[in-house]
């Protein structure tokens, strides 16, 4: 009888290889499958060795569900073959992206299994922009949030309650951007509000919008940001002036200063209906039609 192998819930933090936490590398090294979303970098598979097994499970848009539930029996399948997987998840596995989901599903199977944490981008996408989410003159409170809603319930959002905190850093807000404006504007916060939208944190291409929460909007689309992109709203934001010359880090050429102009082009938006819950990975597969770009160099 073949003894039930055991699933790592790996977080890949921001993308690059470098910013692995060195026990996500150390089992991607030794890793019998490795099963893997979108939002995962070449060089990232490449430190697995020759003989592992590479198993793709990105979500096309419109099958997050049934794609989630192939996900779940994949991983019991091959832990009970004797395998050692690794479930490889961009950012954290518990902070939207549905690793809990896995963990849960995994425990009522009787699968061993360990959780190991990444940075997650509500993190990582607002310090590659040179923005602080607390800092002892302009934040000490942070609130992370979903930019899409649960189908079960009409609004988890208290907006109330988010226009009161320091800094209010969004994940997967790009396709509800309108609606989130709208709600914090109402709740109280001032349209002169620093706000910023950093789309592909650490990746090749990525791109940063500095505005205003009453402007952020519509800069976002003349720019055509696309997912994965995380929206930073607070004073802490201000920051960035003061930094974004100066800083350098993993993925940028260091003979360029950073790129933020915002080009006028016309753009599709595609617009997620309300009552979707998806995880980073599954939201970064929604993407408004191709147009130009500026690349943060």
């Amino acid at each position: 009888m073949t003894n039930t192998g055991k699933v790592y819930l790996v977080g890949a933090g921001p993308g690059h290889p470098d910013l692995l936490t060195i026990r996500a590398a150390k089992l991607l090294k030794t890793a019998e499958v490795i099963v893997y979303d979108r939002l995962i970098q070449d060089e990232v598979l490449a430190l697995a060795k020759p003989s592992a097994e590479k198993i793709f499970m990105g979500k096309p848009l419109g099958k997050h569900a049934s794609r989630q539930d192939e996900i779940h029996d994949l991983l019991v399948r091959k832990a009970r073959a004797g395998k050692m997987v690794v479930r490889l998840k961009g950012g954290d596995p518990f902070l939207f992206g549905r690793g809990g989901e896995e963990a849960e599903y995994l425990a009522e199977h009787g699968i061993p299994f360990e959780v190991v944490p990444g940075v997650s981008s509500c993190l990582s996408a607002p310090l590659s922009a040179g923005i602080a989410v607390t800092h002892r003159d302009a934040a000490s409170s942070v609130a992370i949030v979903t930019g899409h809603q649960a189908a079960e319930h009409d609004d988890r959002v208290d907006w109330q309650a988010l226009s009161k905190v320091d800094t209010v850093v969004v994940l997967m807000g790009v396709h509800n951007i309108e609606h989130i404006v709208r709600k914090l504007m109402a709740a109280g916060l001032a349209p002169d509000t620093p706000a910023a939208i950093i789309q592909m944190a650490f990746w090749e291409g990525e791109r940063v919008i500095a505005s205003t929460l009453g402007a952020i909007t519509e800069d976002a689309r003349r720019a055509a940001i696309e997912p994965p992109a995380t929206l930073v709203i607070g004073e802490a934001v201000r920051l960035r002036d003061k930094l974004k010359h100066h800083q350098r880090h993993i993925g940028q050429h260091t003979d360029s200063a950073p790129l933020t102009h915002v080009v006028p082009v016309a753009v599709t938006i595609i617009d997620q209906p309300p009552g979707n819950t998806l995880s980073l990975e599954e939201e970064s597969y929604i993407s408004p039609a191709p147009c130009e770009k500026e690349v943060l160099q």
